[in-house]
């Protein structure tokens, strides 16, 4: 009886023990590298709609040089070519912007085949400076194709995300602009798949000394969310993590991209008597910002942490509110009175996004140029 009494004591000590003890479930784990075994194929639609994006800026660029006319018909089949075209995958707000006998297409169309003075809003713009502008300044190929970045590549991805799948976030990294080798550079000498679209300016944005920097984050963001996903359910949590990690560390390249382009036009615009090249390429930055913002403008609100309340102050002081007749010239004209509201610009960003000093600081450079690489 001793015997069996005593058997059944150790039998509820062992279950007490097992009951105390927490089941550990085994953890993620983290490759070193993104898997692209399959990337080229499920990623094949979203590869061919950044090639149609490119042919398209590329056309509007000829209208850089005045001896160039760009025709609207040329525009519009290339917005509307193949499946998908870049028109059906931009979201309607930014279609609206391009489209119709006002739109952007057709005012860089316009534009194109004469020159322009800065300052002298009358006519249809022109090309001055290497760049082509409209009448009042605003160069409309960088808001065609950095707007679309956001409203046609960002957009994408992020309906895309809404259905976690390891095919839908190699078309995802696809939209990004970046290759599953992840090469943080755009130049072809360095590798078979330079960086291309926001990738690009990831890796500008981004010193490769820098373990912490925007690139590697965004990398970091598509391995975690990829391994979450390929190593089952319990992993889910962390999956989403990582998918809002990467959501958000794209939006803030835009942002950064921004801070930078602010800051070169107030540095070039802040000689004592700049060229007309200068002025140009600092026309050219401004344009860059106004599409990199106006590119977010009405994305969904909850795949974005900046407001459309406050893309319209960034776009307010940039002089390009939406629906109102923009007056860009003046950040060259009128340097001394306007350079001051692209100072307003980095520090609302800087606010909204928490960027530290010395990240606003690091933004100023193209770390592909100073690094040569």
């Amino acid at each position: 009886m001793r015997k069996h009494i005593l058997l059944l004591v150790a039998a509820v000590s062992l279950l007490s023990a097992c009951k105390d003890e927490p089941i550990i479930e085994p953890g993620l784990t983290l490759p070193d590298n993104y898997n692209g075994s399959t990337f080229a194929v499920d990623a094949a639609d979203q590869l061919a709609l950044r090639g149609r994006l490119n042919a398209l800026v590329d056309e509007a660029k000829r209208g850089r040089n005045a001896a160039n006319t760009v025709e609207l018909a040329t525009l519009e089949n290339l917005y509307t070519a193949g499946t998908p075209s870049v028109q059906a995958s931009a979201n309607s707000y930014f279609r609206g912007r391009l489209e119709g006998a006002n739109g952007w297409l057709a005012e860089l169309a316009k534009a194109s085949g004469t020159t322009y003075t800065p300052g002298t809003p009358t006519g249809n713009g022109g090309a001055f400076g290497g760049y082509l502008f409209d009448e009042n300044g605003l160069e409309l190929e960088q808001l065609l194709e950095k707007g679309l970045f956001g409203a046609m590549n960002y957009y994408q991805a992020d309906q895309l995300l809404r259905n976690p799948s390891v095919a839908n976030l190699h078309k995802a990294l696809a939209l990004y602009g970046a290759h599953p080798s992840f090469p943080n550079t755009i130049n072809a000498s360095r590798t078979q798949f330079p960086d291309a679209h926001m990738a690009n300016y990831a890796a500008r944005r981004s010193d490769i000394n820098d373990a912490n920097s925007l690139y590697n984050r965004v990398k970091t963001a598509f391995i975690t969310a990829q391994a979450a996903m390929e190593q089952g359910e319990q992993f889910i949590a962390q999956r989403d993590e990582a998918l809002a990690d990467l959501r958000l560390n794209w939006e803030k390249v835009n942002a950064a991209t921004i801070i930078n382009y602010c800051h070169t036009v107030i540095t070039t615009m802040s000689n004592t008597a700049p060229t007309d090249a200068q002025k140009g390429n600092a026309l050219h930055a401004y344009g860059e910002a106004v599409g990199f913002m106006h590119g977010w403008r009405n994305l969904p609100a909850n795949s974005k942490r900046i407001t459309d309340v406050q893309i319209d102050e960034v776009l307010e002081l940039l002089r390009a509110v939406p629906g109102q007749t923009p007056v860009s010239y003046v950040f060259i004209t009128e340097p001394v009175a306007n350079l001051p509201r692209l100072q307003q610009v980095i520090t609302r960003l800087q606010q909204i996004y928490g960027f530290s000093n010395a990240e606003v600081e690091s933004f100023r450079n193209n770390w592909i140029n100073v690094q040569s690489r």
